[in-house]
């Protein structure tokens, strides 16, 4: 199965911008992963507006947006119209989740939840038939960094056995993903791979190798 390899941009060397998002793409990636956070359901700030609107309006790939914002039915024409082609949000986040999915689909984008670590499959899994993606979160949402926790695994196992039941969902991981749990992850199904300092940023290799790599395990 062809992974998807998706830089989340938060990683990334804002003070070349434009250089970031060109060798990345010469490097081989699928999508771009930008996160938004308002401070409120995770305790930081995430990437602005304006950066996310250069970015689509710089990248030849397509872009993903995470929500992790309180309402976040408000913001989702706002993300379409600067040209995001993915918009994930939280449930816990939002009394009416199925009305917000399925207004991203509305707007013409592809619709994707993300799960956090102490979410269960059962307490989201009507909400499942809008999915285009599910995004397991195997650290908790925030902060670049983190461990991996151990525990998340069974459920990676569970979304993509349940995804043929529910119109075939990708299944992503976002959070500690380094070529060694890619490799684990890949074997049972895994598509897409969020990927930060653990195995792409900040290393001294160029995008086009560690990607090249990446594909290969």
């Amino acid at each position: 199965m062809e992974k998807l390899l998706c830089p989340s941009m938060m990683c990334a060397n804002f003070g070349h911008l434009e250089k970031e998002v060109k060798d990345l793409e010469k490097g081989g990636i699928d999508i771009f992963h930008l996160d938004v956070m308002d401070g409120s359901f995770v305790p930081n700030f995430g990437m602005g507006l304006q950066d996310i609107e250069y970015i689509c309006k710089t990248a030849t790939k397509p872009c993903d947006v995470h929500l992790m914002v309180v309402n976040p039915m408000e913001y989702v024409e706002k993300f379409a119209n600067i040209g995001v082609k993915i918009i994930y949000i939280h449930p816990e986040t939002d009394m009416h989740a199925c009305r917000t999915l399925q207004k991203i689909k509305d707007v013409g984008v592809s619709a994707g939840i993300a799960i956090n670590p102490g979410t269960s499959f059962e307490t989201v899994k009507d909400l499942l038939h809008l999915c285009d993606y599910v995004m397991l979160m195997s650290v908790n949402p925030g902060f670049a960094g983190q461990k991996y926790l151990d525990f998340v695994t069974p459920k990676f196992k569970k979304f993509i056995d349940e995804a043929k039941n529910y119109g075939g969902y990708d299944v992503m991981i976002d959070g500690a993903c380094s070529p060694e749990k890619i490799a684990e992850l890949s074997k049972i199904g895994v598509k897409g791979f969020i990927l930060g300092t653990s195995a792409l940023f900040g290393k001294d290799r160029s995008y086009q190798d560690i990607c090249k790599e990446l594909r290969e395990i």
